[in-house]
């Protein structure tokens, strides 16, 4: 687990009030891996290591990078014990990538259920697709190694005016070496960025308080000019250690005047790599709550107002927050940029990309590929804009080919790094109130038409959906009782953020057809003939095209067009206007894009059908015989159909 560098920023000194009391564990606790492994063999030749012990021996070998011993004994506790953490499953899965045995990793998954959460499944199954698919290609930028760089560790760079604030276990002068990394506690160095983009002449950071012990991950806040970073609880210069002997890492702030205060701290819980949000007054951080995480370490945010923490401590939830440890949070240009140990990346920390949408939810965090991730850990990314068009960024690693332990490598590049992905997202309305509808079905397609992606529609109405990126794509919508609707989409029609607002709007059937005379047919507004007379006038035919959009919105339907007249005139010559009548309105609809084979029937029935006593020989007045004379669109297999 990396955090900012384990060994160095969890600071346990002192005695530790553990529940064994084996030198093993004590070595465990104490970072010194290979060592706490060494005595965990020896002390099982006396006697039988507990699960617990077992559980810390997979775990050093873990950590020693020994990924067969740590699978095997990940196993061997996991058929005995239920000890096993989402956070030591994802170590275990981990080692069954780094061994060749990621085969067995859905096996596994499926017998946890809480790796079930539909966010992690969705997580992993999109970036095994990206990290795998074919033709993903890569930006064209390379990695540097920064000049200042030095044999020790070197890590968390961020923007300060026109230079770099970083954090180094570089030695000092007057400056303690911390016992488990054997170097100095961690200090902030600040360095000017030279044209191409190098640190140039490193120095100790005098702008903050001052401290004996770890002060690190700076963040520089231009908009409110205050320095937010770590640092070890002390008064007075001593160290401050809970009722466990645990000395943890709080949050603090130096202001514009210099004033310094903590922001958050907790003598057992240990905070880590502060980022704020001026717009919107959000402290983001990492951190281990006990009972409140996902697996190990999770990043949240506090709203802040000047200076004050407003709310309690919110996690950004199963989107973001895996069952490994996630740090280092960084906000730019509507993305979060975070590094995450889950077990489907390309090494130990890997950094992932997530945008941030309107509701403040997040999109599914995209791993950025290779060359800014690699086989080691990769952590601690930043990027602003340089010059005109181009980006610049840097990010820590400990990659073969380095100066130290941890290096800080820089990067320009002309557009965002990361696997090229196309988000579509929008809403589905009906168009009757504009109101959202439930359940709506989405189909996406590749120019080929294969299909890429399906869901269903919130609540709301709406959706988002991603994918690798694709040139051109088509989608579908539809809904039983509802339009379907597509749309063929190219890249001139994607926003800047390689997304796609679609926004159809369906037509209820409901909304277009009415129970009258004990059937189902299309609502129209009343219409007449001309007496004796079958042409169609403009007013008929406004409300014939009703008809002829229900048959076009809803092609599976199969019709039956009605005509009446009233009892006037003799009833032969009532049978054939209305006959005529029926076949107007029959050569209308398919005039106009209806097919034939939807119209089973056309059928004039003169005054067969009268609605009223209005008979022959009985006095009615013009309303009550406008009743009889009537046309109807019947839908035949309405009720089978919806």
């Amino acid at each position: 687990m990396r955090l900012p560098k384990i060994s160095l920023l969890i600071c346990l000194v002192g005695t530790m009030a553990f529940a064994q009391e084996s030198k093993a564990d004590k070595l465990f606790f104490g970072y010194n891996y290979a060592e706490a492994i060494a005595e965990y063999k020896k002390e099982a030749q006396k006697n039988a290591l507990t699960h617990g012990q077992q559980l810390n021996l997979a775990d050093a070998y873990f950590k020693t990078k020994n990924y067969p011993k740590a699978l095997e004994g990940y196993i061997e506790v996991n058929k005995v014990d239920s000890i096993m953490t989402d956070l030591h499953f994802n170590r275990m899965f981990r080692a069954m990538q780094k061994t060749g045995n990621t085969e067995r990793i859905a096996a596994f998954i499926a017998t946890r259920p809480s790796f079930s959460k539909s966010e992690w499944i969705e997580n992993y199954d999109f970036n095994r697709e990206l990290m795998t698919a074919e033709g993903q290609t890569e930006l064209d930028y390379k990695l540097f190694n920064l000049d200042n760089n030095s044999p020790n560790t070197d890590f968390s760079p961020t923007f300060y005016e026109d230079k770099l604030l970083f954090s180094s276990g570089r030695p000092q002068e007057k400056r303690e070496q911390y016992g488990p990394a054997q170097e100095a506690y961690l200090d902030v160095f600040v360095a000017k960025v030279g044209a191409n983009g190098n640190m140039l002449g490193a120095q100790p950071f005098t702008g903050l308080a001052q401290t004996a012990h770890h002060r690190s991950t700076p963040f520089y806040c231009n908009e409110t000019q205050e320095f937010f970073y770590i640092l070890s609880n002390e008064e007075e210069g001593e160290l401050l250690f809970d009722d466990n002997g645990k000395n943890a890492l709080a949050i603090g702030k130096t202001g514009a005047d210099g004033d310094f205060q903590f922001l958050l701290r907790d003598l057992s819980t240990s905070f880590y790599y502060p980022y704020f949000d001026a717009e919107k007054g959000n402290l983001y951080f990492a951190a281990n709550f006990e009972g409140m995480g996902y697996g190990g370490t999770d990043i949240y945010y506090v709203r802040v107002n000047e200076g004050r923490i407003m709310t309690a401590p919110r996690n950004l939830g199963p989107r973001i927050n895996s069952p490994g440890n996630e740090i280092a949070p960084y906000l730019f240009e509507g993305s979060l940029y975070f590094a995450s140990d889950i077990f489907y990346g390309y090494g130990g920390m890997d950094i992932y990309k997530s945008n941030i949408q309107e509701n403040e939810t997040y999109s599914t965090p995209i791993n950025l590929g290779k060359g800014i991730n690699s086989e080691e850990d990769d952590f601690g990314f930043i990027i602003k804009n340089f010059g005109e068009q181009s980006l610049l960024g840097y990010l820590a690693s400990n990659r073969k080919g380095g100066k130290g332990k941890d290096d800080i490598y820089g990067f320009k590049v002309d557009e965002k790094p990361g696997i090229k992905t196309l988000l579509v997202q929008g809403n589905v309305n009906r168009e009757k109130d504009q109101s959202g509808i439930e359940k709506a079905h989405i189909k996406i397609f590749d120019v080929k038409g294969n299909l890429l992606r399906e869901t269903y529609t919130q609540a709301n109405g709406t959706f988002h959906m991603e994918m690798p990126w694709q040139d051109v794509v088509e989608i579908s919508v539809g809904k039983q009782g509802f339009s379907n609707q597509k749309g063929y989409f190219e890249k001139k029609d994607f926003g800047k953020q390689n997304n796609l607002l679609f926004q159809p709007t369906l037509t209820a059937i409901e909304d277009m057809v009415h129970k009258k005379e004990k059937q189902t047919v299309v609502k129209m507004d009343p219409f007449f003939f001309n007496r004796g007379s079958s042409s169609l006038t403009p007013e008929i035919t406004t409300q014939l095209d009703k008809a002829v959009k229900v048959a076009k919105l809803f092609p599976e339907v199969q019709l039956r067009i009605e005509t009446h007249t009233d009892s006037r005139g003799g009833s032969s010559s009532n049978h054939r206007v209305s006959q005529s009548r029926a076949n107007a309105i029959k050569a209308y609809m398919i005039k106009n894009g209806v097919p034939a084979s939807n119209i089973l029937y056309a059928i004039g029935y003169g005054e067969d059908k009268l609605l009223n006593n209005c008979s022959n020989g009985v006095y009615c007045i013009e309303m009550m015989h406008q009743k009889n004379d009537r046309s109807l669109v019947v839908i035949l297999n309405y009720d089978l159909l919806y």
